[in-house]
């Protein structure tokens, strides 16, 4: 099914959409356990944090409204970060919690991540989708762009033309892009 990651947004806002909840779970969990345990948080616990974001998203997702002047997966990573946050401060003693009110600052080592995340969901994105294409596609599309050889040594090796490696390619790129769009802007 080609879904378009604006239409998957939009198919969030039904908590009872199990094919769109699913999806969304598979592809940002992981990216959920990536920045847990960038901000330092115990494995023991990053399940419970994941889980609590899960929970804001169903609340939020029903009247979340997509602003393509910024990116779905910076505000992700706010509410996630807002999510750790209070519960670091929920364990806190009363005195400590007194303290926490005051503005986090937020983390400048974030920013120079967000190529490595693009990446990170992209690849999540390619492991989902790859059983959705034949070996053959798949393969021309990785050893083109992935392994950075060129179509006529691919279309060699697998006994087929330029032409059809470069249309396995353009398929899966086309895939990708319906599937995440603006969610790695």
């Amino acid at each position: 099914m080609n879904t378009t990651s604006a239409s998957l947004l939009k198919r969030l806002r039904e908590p009872a959409n199990q094919e769109a909840w699913t999806r969304f779970v598979r592809l940002y969990t992981p990216l959920l356990y990536y920045w847990a345990n960038r901000w330092g948080v115990d494995p023991s616990e990053a399940n419970d944090l994941v889980q609590d974001v899960m929970l804001v998203l169903v609340q939020k997702m029903p009247v979340f409204e997509y602003d393509p002047r910024k990116t779905f997966r910076g505000w992700l990573r706010k509410v996630a970060r807002h999510r750790w946050l209070e519960r670091k401060r929920r364990r806190r003693e009363p005195a400590a919690r007194e303290l926490a009110e005051e503005p986090v600052l937020p983390d400048p080592a974030e920013e120079f991540c967000d190529q490595d995340e693009r990446q990170y969901v992209q690849r999540r994105a390619l492991d989902i989708m790859r059983g959705d294409f034949t070996e053959t596609t798949w393969q021309a599309f990785w050893q083109t762009v992935m392994e950075g050889k060129s179509a006529a040594d691919v279309a060699a090796a697998q006994g087929t033309t330029v032409g059809a490696v470069h249309a396995a390619k353009f398929r899966v790129l086309t895939r990708l892009r319906q599937e995440l769009g603006e969610l790695l802007d």
